[in-house]
């Protein structure tokens, strides 16, 4: 029988938006991960050159895997040889590559609830078993070494996300530490997803590859480098995985797009403009963190990093997909449900993407306001279009 895989809520949010756009009402997207802004203007101005002057083909770019090995040491203190380094079309591909070389179907893979969507439908869609640890505001809502200690039996595999999506909570250091700790003494391997890496507002997020060697470390060009739409990742794998994941790189994926990977060459140089991009997200978070409690919506986890807000509206609904599409049609601000990221409590929950402009924030505030003032009136919907 065909595994059943869970929609993407958030996906349906997002067509009823544009086609609200279509019809002209002004929308403002903060239902996806996905920044404004595009690529560095270095890299888009590469890409014309390159258009002009290379017919592309399949191609793996041994500079940029190079220039990826030296963001590690240069980051992380870490060394990591440029063949460990598989180029995907995106961190998506690049999980799918790490949990097939890791594990046979059946095997069981632990991870965080609230986590993101596609953790626990790409384990399911390759025969794998989700075990899904519920984590609550005391944790922070991540996963604890003490969580994977009293786990019997130990699963297979862990699966990490510091920053978090959906609520942009990182790791600390020593929490870290400690959760290789008992992996390596529990024979549970690792795949720690750092697409937000550089996205850090307190404490600046450690690659797991600081404490374990061995992890597969899943990142991608989506996120810090605003390139969302270019589909260029990596996945890093230990010397026993190199050949097996350059496998199914090939047969699955053939390679990331040729123009991507000049582009992304050239954009990890561009960092003056780069960390703009974060100035406006430090923005965005403290006006929403300020604004947010305002409105009744005082149950938060105040993000580390990544650019999401995830704020409880358990007093106001339980039906967190029907509430956002509600808050979308009255005010043209569309959001994700909670429902997405944890299929147990989600329902009382939503998650606020920030990685828009500082002026779109500020005006998503003022028509969320009066908005959710009237539903903790218990009254209709209040439109302030």
């Amino acid at each position: 029988m065909p595994v059943q895989i869970d929609p993407f809520h958030a996906i349906a949010i997002s067509r009823l938006a544009h086609r609200m756009r279509a019809e002209g009402q002004p929308v403002i997207h903060m239902e996806f991960g996905q920044p404004s802004t595009g690529a560095p203007a270095a890299a888009i101005e590469a890409a014309h050159r390159i258009l002009d002057a290379d017919g592309m083909g399949y191609w793996e770019s041994p500079g940029l895997k190079a220039r990826i090995a030296a963001h590690y040491d240069e980051t992380y203190g870490v060394s990591v040889d440029p063949e460990r380094i598989i180029l995907t079309c995106g961190a998506s591909p690049a999980f799918v590559l790490a949990l097939s070389c890791l594990f046979s179907p059946g095997a069981k893979v632990a991870l965080a609830r609230p986590g993101y969507v596609a953790y626990r439908n790409t384990l399911k869609a390759l025969h794998l078993v989700p075990v899904e640890l519920a984590c609550s505001e005391a944790e922070r809502f991540q996963i604890t070494a003490d969580a994977i200690q009293s786990l019997e039996p130990a699963p297979d595999g862990l699966i990490i996300a510091s920053p978090a999506n959906p609520t942009g909570t990182i790791i600390p250091p020593a929490e870290l530490r400690a959760i290789a700790a008992v992996c390596k003494r529990r024979g549970i391997a690792l795949v720690s997803d750092e697409i937000y890496h550089g996205l850090s507002y307190t404490l600046p997020a450690e690659s797991l590859l600081q404490h374990a060697p061995d992890a597969l470390i899943v990142n991608s060009f989506s996120k810090y480098f605003s390139m969302a739409g270019w589909r260029l990742g990596w996945l890093v794998v230990p010397d026993s995985l190199i050949d097996a994941a350059r496998a199914r790189m090939g047969n699955l994926f053939l390679t990331p797009p040729s123009l991507a990977q000049h582009a992304g060459l050239i954009a990890f140089d561009c960092r003056d403009e780069l960390e703009g991009h974060i100035d406006t997200y430090t923005r965005n978070r403290e006006l929403l963190l300020n604004a947010l409690p305002n409105m009744g919506l005082r149950r938060i986890a105040p993000p580390d990093g990544a650019f999401y807000i995830y704020a409880d509206v358990g007093h106001l609904t339980n039906d967190s997909l029907s509430f956002c599409e509600a808050l979308l049609r009255d005010t043209g601000v569309a959001i994700a449900p909670g429902l997405d990221f944890d299929p147990v409590d989600g329902n009382g929950f939503i998650r606020i993407s920030f990685a828009v402009s500082t002026d779109l924030v500020k005006e998503a505030i003022r028509r969320i306001e009066p908005w959710l003032a009237g539903a903790r009136q218990g009254g209709p919907p209040m439109a302030t279009l």
